[in-house]
């Protein structure tokens, strides 16, 4: 058996996968779960190409689904590589917010008036309203008299 590399990425995000231990201008053959893409054509689960002089070839692979996926290679001669994808989620929870809290935290999206200011502004309200009913009823009176 020959060294695959172990890869850690986001889903959609394309990462090289390099394995190791091929004859030198080998044909390998990669294969992997329908989850995974292999090269640049969305609907391939198995990628053909030749080792370089090294016997080393690289694949480029995208997985849009977060899990873990084993990526095999295997040459004409036989013989097997193997490697780990692992697709993590997107959102860690890290957060970047903006603002004057950005350290990743909700904004506050609720009244950030002082309640002492709004009761006292729903108190002159209601007396201005009790103040124009008393008038309006004493003018009333003073022009039945």
């Amino acid at each position: 058996m020959t060294d695959g590399s172990d890869v850690t990425t986001t889903p959609g995000t394309a990462v090289t996968m390099t394995f190791s231990g091929f004859g030198a201008n080998e044909p390998t053959t990669a294969s992997a779960p329908d989850a995974v893409t292999l090269g640049v054509v969305k609907v391939v689960s198995t990628f053909s190409r030749a080792a370089n002089a090294s016997g080393v070839v690289s694949y480029s692979v995208t997985a849009s689904t977060p899990g873990t996926y084993t990526v095999t290679v295997t040459g004409v001669s036989g013989k097997v590589a193997v490697g780990t994808l692992t697709v993590v989620p997107a959102d860690s929870g890290a957060g970047s917010g903006s603002g004057a809290d950005s350290n990743g935290a909700l904004p506050n999206t609720g009244l950030e008036t002082p309640m002492l200011i709004i009761w006292g502004a729903a108190g002159a309200l209601a007396l201005g309203i009790a103040l124009t009913v008393v008038l309006t009823i004493v003018r009333r009176q003073k022009a039945s008299v």
